[in-house]
């Protein structure tokens, strides 16, 4: 997250609602699912006492998923009353009918908000102990107002039935799924900042807005959120008629974020956005006047797209070269299929600088006139049916050059190592497994085999039994709450996990107490294991100090693509409750007992990893405070030796005293778009302190004291794709944005490694990019609004 004191009114919607904005700073629903495990050896290998391997299908045609039936133990361990907080909540149990006609409005609400939850326009700003669940079984729910969305919360829709939220016809409000509400009367105060809207989900649902008139100024979702957050398998209905009003998403800011598997049917707008940056897998829009409408960001990455019938593909606000007038700063866009669509891209004004970076990665067109265009009809890219390789409109750069050329041309495509590929030639995606096919009884609640998860006790011991036992033929359900932990837990190779509301392991104790001394904390995988290993809705987190823990040791490697993943799965150091990090360690402190890790997470060389939506947070402020800043300590985010395939579509790494991603030795990975951010408290005290360089975990040096947001050694076939990467302070102070001095350089890249970095975007950067660390590309040749962007360098 970033804080930011600058505002700036910008048109809304239709032109009729102004949000003020806090910036600075195919075609059916669920089509893509999950691949079934291939675990039988892997339970014979472990000696699992199960009856045989688990496999898809035991769910009966009218079964409903497996959520809705599981036994709910779950809790939030540090509520002040855990015995009583409802985590799960079906909406249907507060009164909701589902039959299409009964406005369940106040229903849903209600769910939503019982229990003293933190929302409702009230103080609270965050917190992690009121999480909740509202699940929704199969049906049409009716609604009249916007459902307001309270912190951490997880909205499932039945996945083997998604139900729909249908908007009534006299439909008031900013959306049918508010992430964010605006305080009436409140001079543009909302419920919570939007740069710290963190750890939300909606999954499984059809939100249908065709009863309202077309003429209505009608919209699926205000997702208005930043990290920590994901929308997927949703479908939005809109009108096709002429002239509508209909937006699938209006998102006017935050700092997110990502979203995969949509699609959007109809409307003026399929989605409208503004967002620091964020990352899309998978998206769909049919039969829109425009599918994708960007407002300003500092860089997204769209990755699988697929647009039929719109007048316009994406239609991008730029030009904007100051602060004050950020617009569209970085767009890059891999892998979209564009059909029978008149204009693939407009920009509003035409590029002659740098305003408005893109990138087009293995686009193609079929009946699409103009590839690139602006407002107006001047024609930059000529379309047509064709395939657009690798074309990029901004500054590129190469080798050790300082001199970069703007173009509006081809540019060198990256190195795509096959492994990455699926077998239509696009980087592969695949979906956040949710087991929708499966029957109740082919999962095990980690609670009901004698782990506790009250924040307190050891459950070490219990939990490790669950894995022993039963990876590989049944599905491990972390009940939610918080399961404290004083030794390694070794995840084997064959098992799937299921957190509830993001579920927490935390580690603590001696064992994770020695920095000289580092010990895995989550080993997924044995060393040498092979196997799946699908990991959903969970939480890694320490318990301070504990200035030895890797926090994560990924060492599995899945001779299936994709087959050994994290979806939507964090690792949350400090800041919650719990940790004994909050209050404790205030700004400017500097103390041992601050220590939140030795290292966030580590893939090992004979490893490989599918992560989507993962965020590596170091916290630089209190989620269950005021919101206070903290100065905390984690040495390093995320090291990664493996030799692939690797793919980090959505991730963030933030706040990590020497670095937030380090690639060593490492081979065949995608990245985009990856987000960082410089610990606030540097330079005091000065990397490495307190931690050393450690030559056995590869540590890079460090030119100046500040940590670096990306280390490339002796690594090959590297593909970033999207990089927003920033540095916002100097010891807690934001005098250096206004210079671009806050950071000399943030990506160092050695000259044995081979990499293509397109859409780089930094802030408070004088270097964006070094080669041997020795900074090459100055910021000051790139402006592009706060932030600067390079389009492409390659070698």
């Amino acid at each position: 997250m970033s804080f930011d004191p600058v505002t700036s009114d910008r048109r809304a919607q239709d032109g009729t609602r102004l949000s003020r904005l806090l910036h600075r700073v195919h075609n059916k629903l669920g089509e893509h699912k999950p691949h079934p495990a291939t675990a039988a050896s892997t339970a014979s290998a472990l000696g699992s006492q199960c009856s045989g391997p688990i496999g898809p299908g035991a769910a009966g045609p009218n079964d409903p998923f497996w959520l809705e039936t599981i036994e709910h133990q779950g809790i939030a361990a540090f509520n002040p009353n855990p015995g009583s907080y409802q985590v799960f909540r079906n909406v249907k149990d507060f009164g909701a009918k589902g039959d299409g006609v009964t406005d369940d409005t106040a229903a849903i609400n209600s769910a939503m908000s019982a229990g003293g939850r933190c929302g409702g326009g009230s103080a609270c700003q965050s917190s992690t102990i009121t999480p909740a669940i509202l699940y929704f079984p199969k049906g049409t729910y009716k609604v009249s107002t916007p459902i307001e969305t309270y912190y951490y919360t997880q909205m499932i829709g039945d996945a083997r039935n998604p139900p729909t939220l249908l908007a009534a016809p006299n439909f008031s409000g900013i959306a049918v799924i508010d992430a964010d509400p605006y305080i009436p009367g409140g001079n543009g105060e909302q419920w919570f900042v939007n740069q710290n809207n963190f750890f939300r989900s909606v999954r499984n649902f059809v939100i249908d807005l065709r009863q309202m008139p077309a003429s209505a100024s009608a919209t699926g979702l205000h997702w208005q959120v930043s990290q920590a957050t994901s929308l997927m398998n949703v479908r939005v209905e809109m009108s096709t008629a002429a002239g509508n009003n209909h937006q699938g998403i209006f998102m006017e800011n935050g700092s997110g974020g990502f979203m995969g598997d949509l699609i959007f049917n109809g409307g003026k707008f399929g989605i409208w956005i503004g967002n620091q940056q964020f990352t899309v897998r998978n998206i769909t829009v049919n039969n829109a006047n425009t599918a994708i409408f960007g407002i300003w960001n500092w860089g997204w990455t769209f990755q699988g797209v697929t647009i039929n019938n719109c007048q316009v593909g994406f239609d991008l606000t730029t030009g904007g070269t100051s602060q004050a007038a950020q617009t569209v700063g970085a767009e890059a866009i891999i892998d979209a299929v564009v059909t029978n669509t008149p204009i693939f891209i407009r920009n509003s004004v035409p590029s002659t600088s740098l305003a408005g970076s893109l990138v087009l990665n293995n686009i193609r067109l079929n009946n699409v006139p103009v590839a690139v265009g602006v407002v107006g009809g001047q024609v930059v890219l000529n379309g047509g049916t064709t395939t657009i390789d690798s074309w990029g409109q901004g500054n590129i750069f190469s080798g050790t050059s300082s001199t970069g050329k703007f173009v509006q041309s081809n540019i060198p495509a990256p190195i795509k190592a096959a492994s990455l590929l699926d077998s239509a030639g696009r980087i592969f995606g695949r979906t956040h497994p949710q087991y929708e096919d499966f029957a109740v009884s082919q999962f095990v609640s980690v609670k009901s085999q004698g782990a506790r998860g009250d924040g307190k006790t050891d459950d070490t011991a219990a939990i490790q039994a669950v894995f022993d036992k039963f990876a590989g033929c049944k599905i491990i359900f972390f009940d939610a709450g918080t399961y404290f932990i004083t030794d390694t837990i070794t995840i084997p190779a064959g098992a799937q996990v299921v957190g509830e509301v993001w579920s927490v392991i935390m580690g603590g104790g001696s064992a994770f107490g020695d920095i000289n001394n580092p010990k895995a904390m989550i080993r997924v995988g044995a060393p040498g294991s092979s196997g799946i290993v699908e990991i959903t809705d969970m939480l890694f987190s320490t318990q301070a100090p504990a200035p030895g823990a890797v926090v994560v040791e990924w060492n599995v490697n899945s001779p299936q693509q994709g087959g050994a993943g994290m979806w939507d799965t964090h690792i949350r150091l400090g800041g919650a409750a719990g940790t004994n990090l909050q209050s404790n360690c205030p700004s400017g402190s500097d103390s041992s007992s601050c220590m939140a890790a030795f290292l966030a997470l580590h893939l090992t060389p004979q490893s490989n990893a599918y992560l989507e939506g993962t965020w590596v947070w170091l916290a630089d402020h209190d989620l269950d405070g005021s919101g206070e800043q903290l100065t905390l300590f984690s040495g390093r985010g995320i090291l990664s030796e493996s030799a692939g395939p690797v793919w980090l579509i959505g991730t963030g790494s933030e706040h990590h005293t020497l670095y937030q991603y380090n690639l060593v030795n490492a081979k065949d990975h995608y990245m985009g778009l990856i987000q960082t951010e410089t610990p606030y408290y540097q330079p005091s005290p000065a990397p490495p302190t307190p931690f050393s360089i450690n030559a056995a975990f590869h540590d890079p040096s460090l030119p100046e004291p500040a940590a670096w947001a990306l280390n490339v050694q002796n690594s090959q076939n590297i593909i970033v794709f999207g990089a927003g990467l920033y540095s916002f302070f100097q010891n807690f102070n934001q005098a250096c944005l206004d210079s671009n001095t806050c950071q000399d350089q943030v990506v160092n890249i050695d000259s044995g490694s081979t990499i293509s970095i397109y859409s780089l975007s930094t802030v408070g950067l004088t270097h964006m990019l070094s080669v041997n660390s020795q900074g090459i590309i100055p910021a000051s040749a790139n402006p592009n609004g706060l932030q600067a962007t390079v389009t492409a360098w390659t070698r």
